[in-house]
């Protein structure tokens, strides 16, 4: 079917041309649409060497004094509850990503815009510790960086963006459980109606009380860990949190990698409303691991008994969130994909 080809040479999945071919295949063969397809039948230009195929013609010898092209990467733009991605196809670990590179990306004026890159590769092609760990338990690797290009253990709306990018362009049933590898361990996918996607978040850590501070105000905060280090700090008005354009102050004893900080107000009975400054990014419409700290945080509070719905208002949108009878965390909110292209960044 010609729409799975595109979506196998989207995300890397297509064979790799033959080694003769290779140099041809960079030198600027560029997507076409036949104008005679029928609607959603993308024509992909031939693979040189593929059966059946026209041999590539012979590449012209490399001239030195010209200017080549340079290197073009695919790329999907997704977004759960307005906290968007840039998610990156690589599933054999081809394109690696500097830090200069990803925080181009991610940039709203001069790059594409994003809270954070995604790169989408399989735990067999990259010798990250965190994917060689999950070899045998997952296919796929979760490589998160926030928008200033640091490394991150894991995104929680950014790993549901991810399982609905693989859905749709992988070869991944929606019908079963996705377990996918990421720097805080292996996390499982159920894909429910709609575009709501249900992620076990694992066992949360609740680490004590610490402080964090905005301007001469100093807030009490809960040290919760999701994979990922929060501050959770309750306030009667979200306004108190300020316009958060810079990281609140935190102890570095306790964080010494930053941490992603969150006001959180009560709306009702088990009904909740943040804001989040993240950490290597700034303060984002949604933070997924964050909505799952906070509710962490505030059913301890309300000693609220195991199996406890709470929804978590964000700007971007609400998630549902409950911490089940085994000390699981199952967090279930949209995914939404919203451009693919070709960049060269």
């Amino acid at each position: 079917m010609a729409a799975w080809g595109w979506a196998k040479r989207l995300i890397g999945l297509e064979k790799e041309p033959a080694a003769a071919d290779k140099t041809d295949a960079v030198h600027g063969q560029s997507l076409t649409l036949s104008g005679d397809a029928a609607p959603g039948n993308v024509r992909f230009p031939r693979v040189p060497g593929e059966t059946g195929t026209p041999a590539a013609p012979t590449p012209e010898p490399l001239n030195r004094d010209r200017i080549h092209p340079v290197n073009e990467y695919s790329y999907v733009k997704g977004h759960g509850t307005e906290n968007d991605f840039v998610l990156v196809p690589d599933a054999n670990g081809r394109q690696e990503l500097t830090v200069g590179q990803v925080a181009l990306l991610c940039d709203r004026r001069s790059g594409i815009g994003a809270d954070g890159v995604i790169r989408v590769v399989r735990t067999d092609a990259t010798e990250d510790p965190a994917a060689v760990a999950a070899r045998g338990e997952a296919m796929w690797f979760m490589d998160y960086r926030n928008a200033d290009g640091s490394l991150s253990e894991m995104c929680g709306n950014g790993i549901r963006v991810l399982g609905h990018f693989l859905a749709t362009h992988a070869d991944v049933d929606p019908r079963n459980p996705l377990p996918i590898a990421t720097r805080a361990g292996v996390k499982t996918l159920t894909f429910d109606r709609g575009n709501q996607i249900t992620v076990d978040m694992g066992t949360p850590e609740v680490l004590g009380t610490t402080t964090v501070t905005v301007g001469d105000r100093t807030f009490e905060a809960s040290n919760v860990s999701i994979g990922n280090p929060h501050a959770v700090a309750f306030v009667e008005d979200l306004a108190e949190a300020g316009e958060l354009l810079e990281a609140p102050g935190h102890d570095a004893s306790v964080y010494p990698e930053g941490v992603n900080v969150e006001f959180v107000t009560r709306r009702g009975e088990h009904h909740l409303a943040m804001r989040v400054h993240e950490r290597g990014s700034g303060e984002t419409r949604s933070c997924g691991t964050g909505a799952c700290a906070v509710m962490v945080a505030a059913a301890l509070a309300d000693e609220a008994p195991r199996g406890t719905s709470y929804a978590v208002d964000l700007p971007g949108g609400t998630l549902h969130i409950v911490w089940t009878q085994d000390d699981r965390i199952l967090m279930t909110g949209p995914a939404v994909l919203t451009a693919e292209g070709v960049t060269r960044l």
